[in-house]
């Protein structure tokens, strides 16, 4: 028996071979559900958007059949067939995806609610007075789930309300409700639901990402990655001063430490060991005359005349046990003047070494 074929229209097979080459056509491909969306309105984006993208409209079969007919050259292209919900058509672009989704958010334009409509997201009703003289109307928010009452003879809203939830239907009551209070909750313009790049698809959330937000992502991971490779003395470009800086500092406080004798700090290594000697000083008390040079080439002539025109007495125990501890000091004062004096002496030492 002759197996009958099934007549297709040769339109519907130009439509679908037009959207088979639009999909080899361009790298970038979106789906867009323009329900509730006005006639005029979609007019207006189509004059806005021309140039730049290509929007086509028709029934969904045919838009699958375009989709199979392109999925072995578009590599993941049949993921775009579980978006086609609503009434969906598809935008041809080779812009970026997220260009995309931002130009045709700017194209939105806030609208009432109608019954029946979808909510996109939580419609809330906040506090606050409105201009409504007290009446019928405060039974009518309250058939919302709206609270109210009466505050200088106008009715207020008391506390913050979400009337619909994202994804539920909105009631013919909260739609009236919500224009009579001047709320437009909707937005009219394309929904871009999903697009289509290199075997990846792209949904609403990720597409509808914040810039600021994204923004402030990059920063906070660029300061990290900065911070961890400073703190694990990694080199990169961006860190190579720094780390540089921390190793010249390690090296010098390295060598004060450790009395390294080095040109770079040697000024410190004398100026502490200056301040040690001052120290011992201190703490043990000794005071040091310095001579002058006058006094140091004073004739023995007039030490004598000195020591024979002073009576001389013999000193007592106390008197000698003084003099003791005042040799004793002096002692250690040479011993510390020595120290100073050899590590000046091997500085300079070391330091003509290295000019050699």
């Amino acid at each position: 028996m002759e197996q009958v074929q099934a007549h297709v229209a040769q339109y519907k097979k130009d439509l679908v071979s037009n959207l088979v080459n639009l999909i080899n056509q361009y790298p970038i491909i979106g789906v867009v559900n323009m329900e509730n969306l006005p006639a005029p309105q979609l007019q207006i984006m189509r004059a806005q958007l021309r140039g730049s993208f290509f929007i086509t409209m028709t029934k969904r079969r045919l838009m699958k059949l375009a989709i199979e007919q392109t999925k072995s050259k578009k590599k993941g292209i049949e993921k775009l067939e579980a978006h086609l919900g609503g009434m969906p058509a598809l935008i041809f672009t080779k812009e970026n995806p997220f260009k995309l989704s931002k130009t045709l958010q700017k194209s939105k334009s806030p609208a009432p609610a109608k019954a029946g409509q979808t909510a996109p997201r939580d419609i809330i009703v906040n506090k606050g007075q409105t201009s409504f003289a007290p009446g019928p109307i405060i039974g009518e928010l309250a058939l919302a789930g709206i609270k109210s009452g009466v505050e200088a003879g106008k009715v207020s809203i008391k506390e913050d309300s979400v009337v619909v939830k994202a994804g539920e239907k909105i009631k013919p009551k909260v739609a009236e409700i919500l224009t009579r209070l001047g709320i437009q909750p909707m937005e009219v313009g394309l929904d871009l639901v999903a697009v289509y790049e290199n075997g990846l698809i792209y949904g609403r959330d990720v597409l509808s990402i914040n810039e600021n937000d994204y923004k402030n992502r990059l920063m906070n991971a660029s300061r990290w990655a900065f911070n961890l490779a400073s703190y694990a003395s990694y080199p990169t470009k961006e860190t190579i001063r720094l780390l540089i800086g921390n190793a010249y500092n390690d090296a010098k406080a390295l060598g004060i430490a450790q009395n390294i004798f080095d040109k770079e700090i040697i000024d410190i290594l004398l100026g502490k060991a200056e301040q040690q000697m001052l120290s011992l000083k201190t703490i043990a008390n000794i005071e040091v005359f310095e001579r002058t040079h006058e006094e140091k080439t004073k004739s023995k002539t007039e030490v004598e005349q000195k020591i024979e025109s002073t009576e001389i007495k013999a000193p007592t125990r106390e008197e000698l046990e003084a003099n003791i501890k005042m040799r004793e000091k002096q002692q250690e004062v040479k011993e510390v003047e020595k120290i100073y004096h050899d590590i000046h002496k091997k500085v300079i030492e070391e330091h003509y070494k290295k000019e050699k």
